[in-house]
């Protein structure tokens, strides 16, 4: 058995700017789809190492993934799943607002205690996680080579915090910006899941 790879990748910039936007169903910008590309036309290097040639992609269901997801699928031949497990944190009353547009004791409760603190009518941050991760389960007991996930940067901290062992206040640090790839190695067992790279911004 040979070394299995994914590739967490965040949406592009949104339409509308940054905001609490949880289920709220925007479209990536033109910049968005710009960083998009950028990053399907690196896996397209032959000398990429690891290996960029994704075998299936998994998207959220929200469009600013599953539009791009879709379309690479089509481009690219291959298998497509929308996946709710790695679907956003719904935020409830904030839903499509921007910070400034929140009132500030909430904003501030929030910033302070992101995992403790729930906005009104939002997804606990504990069902979340656990969402998420049933979602990662399924993606450790699949044989296929290389998985693309097309997600949001809430999922992608979860499953980076959960590799490298930090507990959630710490995973909350990790930044993830738009069009943001994070590549993971499954080895072979007894091996345990890697952090190969994250960070990158495209475009």
């Amino acid at each position: 058995m040979t070394d299995r790879f994914i590739t967490l990748l965040r949406h592009g910039e949104v339409q509308g700017g940054a905001r609490f936007r949880g289920g709220h169903d925007d479209s990536l910008s033109e910049t968005g789809w710009r960083q998009m590309r950028a990053v399907a036309a690196r896996e397209d290097q032959p000398s990429a190492d690891p290996p960029q040639r994704w075998d299936r992609i998994i998207s959220s269901p929200a469009r600013r993934c599953e539009e791009f997801a879709r379309r690479l699928a089509e481009e690219r031949g291959l298998p497509l799943t929308r996946s709710w497990a790695f679907g956003e944190r719904c935020f409830g009353a904030w839903e499509g607002l921007a910070a400034h547009q929140i009132p500030p004791a909430e904003l501030t409760r929030f910033w302070d205690d992101p995992v403790g603190y729930t906005p009104p009518g939002a997804e606990p941050f504990a069902d979340f996680r656990d969402r998420v991760m049933a979602g990662w389960a399924g993606l450790l007991e699949d044989a296929t080579l290389h998985t693309l996930v097309v997600t949001h940067g809430g999922a992608i901290r979860v499953i980076a915090a959960a590799v490298l062992g930090l507990g959630d206040p710490s995973g909350i640090l990790i930044e993830v910006p738009p069009a943001c790839t994070t590549r993971l190695r499954l080895p072979r067992p007894p091996g345990r899941p890697s952090l190969m790279a994250h960070g990158e911004r495209l475009g």
